[in-house]
């Protein structure tokens, strides 16, 4: 099986994956089994060291909550994850124990951001997929206790709230933190016929759009009180890269046209001022949002969902050559960095925490071209995220891709977006249907009504 896989991947290094050798059936289910199972082992890791907690810890054997009381992050973000692999009896097991322990009226001052994008996204959706209607009521509840953070003279939102008292904190906020809640709050007014939360949720991502330079960029972080820009550096990293997503899939979801407009005039400010052109493909830079002279060129993980949002959104051209730059990264470092230079080919940051990146550009490549060299690239992935990662209580993020050093922590996401896209790439078209349903940025399916 190893010598198999070498040769066929030799192959495919020899042909810069312009004649792929072809991917079978058989190996597309092998390698869907080969997932479930991987999905299967973090979940039992989970329940046997961690069972109640946000998270488990794979080296020592023990379970991390992020506030003072546990959210249940891992399960929530897990659960229809469990039911597209079907995985029943994971399903099953997350679903009581979220309905017997997860409750909002607790002490914990969070973060807006990713409370909305991992458990008001997943509650909404596990509503959609399951049917029970005490999803809708836990997201209903969620939402209620977020809403004091668009308080502010912009509408644009606090970071951080607390669940009971409602108080905020932390007006220095950034584009993906303040864009990146409305598809959540807006499915919610879809579910609910309450039109407050896309309203909110709307005029918060506007209030960044109205603030762009005249290259059509927006910034890193902006004052939510003055609507000043404290950073002005531009990209498509983290602190900006969802905004840039839910501008275009807020339009596929609502049909909303300002959304739409404002998708086009980013999309052609970030092809004018950020790509490069390498001979490893299509790498994203850094610039002044003013100027667009570039200040950095760094690149890395979370750069790596821009392929498959060109091809999300109809630009196969571009999102091939990018799409070839994620896989050099991936496959120059071991497994990809953190961050790294592509000027220098050098390494800045060289952790991995099991992002699911650049395996969601394949997903979304391979279903807009049908070209298994995306299903090679995402084997690939897949097979050294099974080697190098897992271990016996789970999957441990890496601290150096280039030694494959281990280190604590097990998020949430490995579930809700890593293990789904490595599914989603391999599985027929029926399992996700791209024209019934948008993804969220943690990989929730919302369908389109």
């Amino acid at each position: 099986m190893r010598l198999r896989f070498l040769l066929a991947f030799h192959l495919i290094s020899v042909c810069s994956f312009s004649q792929s050798p072809g991917f079978s059936d058989s190996l597309r289910s092998e390698m869907c089994n080969k997932v479930r199972d991987a999905c299967r082992h973090a979940w039992q890791g989970y329940k046997q060291f961690a069972w109640g907690y946000d998270d488990l810890r794979p080296l020592t054997e023990n379970g991390r909550n992020w506030y003072k009381q546990s959210m249940l992050m891992t399960p929530v973000d897990a659960f229809d994850t469990f039911i597209l692999l079907g995985l029943k009896e994971e399903a099953k097991e997350s679903k009581e124990l979220i309905f017997s322990q997860l409750n909002f009226d607790a002490d914990n001052e969070v973060q807006v951001f990713e409370i909305t994008i991992r458990q008001l996204a997943a509650l909404q959706t596990a509503y959609e997929l399951d049917g029970d209607k005490r999803f809708l009521a836990l997201a209903v509840d969620l939402a209620k206790r977020l809403l004091p953070a668009f308080n502010s003279n912009t509408g644009m939102p606090y970071r951080y709230v607390h669940l009971q008292t409602g108080k905020t904190r932390d007006g220095i906020n950034n584009p993906a933190e303040i864009g990146t809640l409305l598809l959540e709050f807006g499915k919610l007014s879809k579910l609910t016929g309450d039109p407050v939360y896309f309203q909110k949720a709307k005029k918060a991502l506007m209030a960044v759009f109205d603030r762009r330079a005249s290259t059509g960029l927006v910034g890193e972080t902006i004052d939510i009180q003055t609507g000043e820009w404290k950073s002005k550096a531009s990209h498509i990293s983290g602190y900006i890269d969802s905004y840039y997503e839910y501008v275009y899939k807020g339009w596929k979801l609502f049909g909303d046209k300002e959304l739409k407009k404002a998708w086009d005039i980013h999309s052609a400010a970030i092809k004018k001022y950020l790509l490069r052109e390498t001979a490893h493909g299509s790498f994203l830079t850094r610039v002044d949002m003013n100027s667009g002279k570039e200040i950095a060129s760094y690149y890395g993980a979370l750069d790596a969902f821009y392929a498959g949002l060109l091809a999300y959104s109809g630009d196969l051209a571009t999102a091939r050559k990018v799409q070839k730059a994620n896989y050099y990264m991936w496959t120059h470092f071991n497994i990809e960095p953190e961050e790294f230079d592509f000027k220098t080919d050098s390494v800045r940051s060289a952790y991995y925490v099991l992002r699911p990146e650049n395996l969601e550009s394949c997903f979304y490549l391979y279903r807009y071209t049908r070209s298994d060299k995306y299903l090679w690239m995402a084997k690939r992935m897949v097979d050294d995220i099974v080697e190098h990662c897992k271990n016996k209580a789970g999957f441990a993020s890496l601290k150096d891709v280039r030694t494959y050093e281990k280190t604590n922590s097990m998020e949430s996401f490995l579930f809700g977006e890593t293990f789904k896209y490595a599914y989603l790439v391999f599985a027929p078209a029926s399992a996700m249907d791209l024209k019934k349903n948008v993804l969220t940025t943690e990989a929730h399916p919302f369908r389109i009504k």
